[in-house]
């Protein structure tokens, strides 16, 4: 399982983490997929709707997945997955991360210390429905 995202898609992943700081920011990754290997060409930041602590949880409105899915469908993309950032954590999924995801998602996550970015790293479900990392390479399509 290989994941590439484009120079432009992982800077505005970073820059809404940083912004977002010391909340846990969130939002879609876009792209394309074959076999294993995924491309994100796009990202879409969306509003944290977590009801309470936003430093510890992020929360999606299912609206916002609808309307994330017909955005894929109308740019001819794949809905690829989620990303969000850690505050003062490592980029390393929690239970409750694990508990929320859905097996078919990448999970790209964020780990901002003191309000600057320290590391990402992107995961999915395997069949026993535990993560699994996914390597991350910088994609040579820039956009």
């Amino acid at each position: 399982m290989s994941l590439h995202i484009t120079h432009d898609a992982r800077e505005r992943i970073i820059h809404d983490a940083i912004q977002t700081f010391p909340d846990e920011c969130c939002g879609f990754l876009y792209g394309t997929e074959t076999g294993d290997d995924r491309l994100i060409l796009e990202v879409q930041a969306v509003g944290n709707s977590k009801d309470g602590d936003k430093r510890r949880r992020f929360e999606i409105k299912a609206l916002d997945y609808l309307r994330a899915e017909r955005y894929a469908e109308a740019n001819n993309l794949l809905l690829l997955g989620v990303y969000h950032s850690h505050p003062d954590h490592p980029s390393v999924p929690s239970e409750h991360d694990r508990v929320a995801a859905q097996p078919y998602f990448s999970y790209v996550i964020v780990s901002i210390l003191a309000g600057k970015y320290n590391t990402i790293q992107s995961w999915r479900l395997n069949d026993a429905s535990q993560f699994e990392e996914e390597t991350i390479s910088r994609s040579q399509f820039s956009n």
